[in-house]
């Protein structure tokens, strides 16, 4: 007997005639007349945009069970689209249903899709623990609450790439402790005023200057001053003592250029 559930793939393809697959057969003969009279009829798509997101989600460490979990589709459906099914003797689909289109083009390579081992990035783990140490929170506490000791937090922080579980655990610790006082927590004054002094020599950008949008982009800058990547970022800087920032340099070169020759043309 087949394992396939009751419905319209049962009937078309296990010749199962019970009410279950005979009701589902009539609702997509009913469903499919309406669409060809609406003229909006289109059963089959190009599997190529399909095919190519597939592989970019592989190239960021996506296997390919994982990403039919994520769209809810099986995974010879996705093996039949990228490879073919050497089995039955046949290669990659040309086509493929819109609906299996869809669900495939929406998955993204989002930390949860993605294998706790994979390695990714570090620009937001490294920017987050910087931020929460600008706070004031020790080092060695960051450590203690993501269950490491002090010297592999210390190769964490300074690696080219990140676990995926390790990235996890840094942005829930994030969420955790970035509005909350190290003091209350068991940091001392002597090891909080150290942790923000040694933040402060090493320029690493406080919480409020990143959004959650860019922290994990490794392009993106910090907005240190509310107005960071404009002409009045420049005089932000100097007024609150922080150091110019490259956006703020590069927008106020593009100012003095502008006036000069605005001037110029007067």
């Amino acid at each position: 007997m087949s394992t396939r559930p009751h419905g319209y793939a049962r009937y078309r393809l296990d010749g199962c005639r019970c009410y279950t697959c005979a009701a589902a057969r009539s609702r997509y003969d009913e469903n499919r007349t309406k669409a060809i009279t609406a003229g909006t009829w289109q059963p089959w798509t190009d599997a190529e945009p399909v095919r190519t997101h597939i592989r970019t989600l592989r190239d960021c460490g996506m296997g390919l069970r994982t990403i039919a979990a994520a769209a809810g589709v099986d995974r010879k459906r996705l093996q039949a689209v990228t490879v073919g099914r050497p089995e039955r003797g046949t290669g990659p689909q040309e086509k493929v249903r819109p609906d299996l289109a869809a669900a495939v083009l929406a998955v993204e390579p989002t930390l949860e899709n993605l294998a706790p081992s994979t390695l990714i990035n570090p620009a937001g783990t490294r920017r987050r623990l910087q931020a929460l140490v600008a706070m004031g929170w020790p080092q060695q506490h960051l450590a203690v609450r993501l269950g490491m000791t002090p010297n592999n937090y210390g190769a964490m922080v300074r690696a080219e790439h990140v676990l995926v579980r390790r990235a996890l655990a840094v942005r829930d610790l994030y969420e955790q402790l970035w509005r909350a006082d190290p003091l209350e927590h068991g940091a001392t004054q002597a090891g909080v005023t150290r942790a923000r002094r040694h933040a402060a020599a090493n320029r690493w950008a406080p919480v409020g200057a990143w959004d959650d949008d860019t922290i994990d982009d490794p392009a993106a800058y910090p907005d240190w001053t509310g107005q960071c990547g404009t002409p009045q970022g420049y005089g932000a800087h100097t007024r609150l003592d922080i150091p110019q920032c490259e956006p703020c340099r590069a927008a106020y070169r593009t100012y003095r250029q502008e006036l000069r020759a605005a001037r110029a043309a007067a």
